[in-house]
Order: C-alpha cells, then sequence, then structure tokens
C-alpha cells in the first residue's frame, strides 16, 4: 500500500476533530502519522507548556500520543491488510478501546518525539498496535493499543435509558 500524505489528513470530515490528531481542530496537537515499510511513525516536539517537573513531559500528553498513533496506526494497517486504497473520506476510523501505558524514563521538554507504531493483531474490527516513544534514540514510553473500528452508524444512533 503506498500511502504518502498522513492517515489523518484523509479521514472523513466528521471524523476530523480529535483533540491529538484532528486537522479540523484548532487547538490540538495535530498529530500526523505514517507508514514507513512495516512501521508506522509520528513525530511531535512537545512545548515548554506540556511540563510535569521542570524540563520533562506531563505522562497525560505521552498517554495521549500513543492513543491518537495507536488508532492512526490501526486505520494504516487495516486498510492495507483489507487492501483498501485510501483517498481523502474514506479512511477507516478507528476509536480507543483499551490503552496500557508504560513509562520507562523521563521524556525530556522541548525534544523531538519520534513515535513509532507496529502491528500486533488484527481482526475484523479490531487492531492491537504497540507503540514507542523514543528520544534520541531511547525509548521512554511503551504502549498498547486495541482499537476497534467506529461502525458505519456510529454517532447517528441515539441511545435511551429505560
Amino acid at each position: 500500500m503506498k500511502l504518502v500524505e498522513p492517515i489523518q489528513d484523509l479521514y472523513d470530515e466528521e471524523f476530523s476533530h480529535c483533540y491529538g490528531c484532528g486537522r479540523l481542530n484548532d487547538e490540538g496537537y495535530h498529530l500526523k502519522t505514517y507508514l514507513e515499510g512495516e512501521i508506522t511513525i509520528s513525530k511531535f516536539i512537545p512545548k515548554d507548556y506540556h511540563i510535569a517537573v521542570e524540563g520533562f513531559v506531563y505522562g497525560g500528553l505521552l498517554a495521549s500520543l500513543i492513543d491518537c498513533h495507536g488508532t492512526g496506526s490501526a486505520s494504516i494497517f487495516y486498510a492495507r491488510e483489507s487492501g483498501l486504497e485510501i483517498k481523502m473520506g474514506n479512511a477507516p476510523r478507528f476509536v480507543t478501546g483499551n490503552l496500557n501505558v508504560n513509562y520507562i524514563k523521563p521524556t525530556p521538554l522541548q525534544k523531538e518525539l519520534k513515535i513509532v507504531g507496529k502491528l500486533i493483531e488484527i481482526t475484523n474490527r479490531k487492531v492491537i498496535t504497540k507503540i514507542d516513544v523514543i528520544v534520541e534514540g531511547v525509548i521512554t514510553v511503551t504502549g498498547e493499543v486495541t482499537a476497534i473500528l467506529l461502525p458505519d452508524n456510529f454517532g447517528k444512533v441515539i441511545f435511551h435509558r429505560k
């Protein structure tokens, strides 16, 4: 599968508001996920206000980067395995079913974070990815994301309480 653009730029508009990766969210991170061979790559530079303690990144930001990279990676891997040629508006959209994060080392502020995803498992509705956050060649955070394919009627079904 050839994918030149980041997967997030190919999501349908109604699914492009995510704080982490939505191109239509002016306040978000605008994370971009690309396929490079058998892995996915995103890059992000945390700002000074993404602080936890002096000089280091807030863990919640790192978890959200793993989350968004995991769902973007799921979309790419699912399309590749399904033989889907991704075009604007037809990229499969996934949401997080489960997120596990392991903090290995403190992650410094103002350094480029390389976020790498690998496919672990894929079924007809679920994709599991392993995600690493790497700073200057050192893994600082690892995670595993179970992503669930959104049904066609997502957001259109009204839930009623009984």
